[in-house]
């Protein structure tokens, strides 16, 4: 299986290029434009390792990678175009396994991302490193194994329904805008094209709503977004 890589940059153009030279190498990407999505992306679909960018806007890539360390030993390499060394270092010091200051060559990105990942996994245990199962009132989400059941019945989800509602599912009661729906679930490069959110959302309440017309699991706040409503 592909190792997966999260980029995290507010870079739009670099994200894009980031992606495509990973993939064209063999790694999944996915992609984040702020810390506070990747926090959310790793808890919804773990990677092998993350490429953080320093200076994030909100939340930057120091506090994120503090919190990251609290529930996670994902391995991390810094980004940054900073020519000052006392970010790398403290980054370093914080954890971080590896830096690289842009510009940089994509073959020497690659060669980074390469010897950090046969470092980890040389050290890496089988030991629970699978997304943990969520109970949001009667439904039962289990990640690792893509399985969903409504009131102990089982729903057949599609992937991008079942990545939709788990992410709801993570801050249940907590209303998440359209925009932040989107970056965790499509990537921060799908910004804008809100419609693929309102498709899979009618098409998750036919799923698990009693009455997809006027639904109580799902539901949305006008002008503000949606939450998961525990039930039962």
């Amino acid at each position: 299986m592909a190792k997966h890589i999260l980029v995290v940059d507010d870079d739009k153009l670099l994200r894009r290029s980031l992606s495509l030279q990973l993939a064209q190498a063999g790694y999944r990407a996915s992609t984040a434009a702020a810390a506070e999505d990747a926090l959310a992306l790793v808890q919804r679909d773990p990677p092998d390792l993350i490429l953080l960018d320093v200076g994030l806007p909100g939340m930057d890539g120091l506090e994120a990678l503090r919190q990251l360390q609290q529930t996670t030993d994902i391995p991390v390499i810094f980004v940054t175009a900073r020519r000052r060394e006392l970010d790398t270092i403290l980054g370093l010091e914080l954890g971080a396994d590896d830096y690289i200051t842009k510009p940089f060559n994509p073959d020497v990105l690659l060669a980074h991302v390469k010897a950090v990942l046969r470092r980890t996994d040389r050290l890496a245990t089988p030991a629970g490193s699978d997304p943990p199962t969520l109970v949001v009132g009667d439904l039962v989400i289990n990640p690792a194994g893509h399985t969903l059941t409504v009131a102990g019945q089982p729903v057949t989800l599609t992937a991008r329904e079942f990545a939709l509602l788990h992410t709801l599912a993570l801050e249940p009661g907590r209303v998440l805008s359209v925009d932040e729906i989107i970056s965790r679930v499509w990537g921060a490069e799908f910004a804008g094209e809100p419609q693929g959110v309102y498709v899979h959302i009618r098409w998750l309440r036919e799923k698990i709503e009693a009455d997809p017309q006027n639904p109580s699991r799902i539901v949305n706040v006008r002008g503000v977004g949606y939450k998961l409503v525990p039930q039962g």
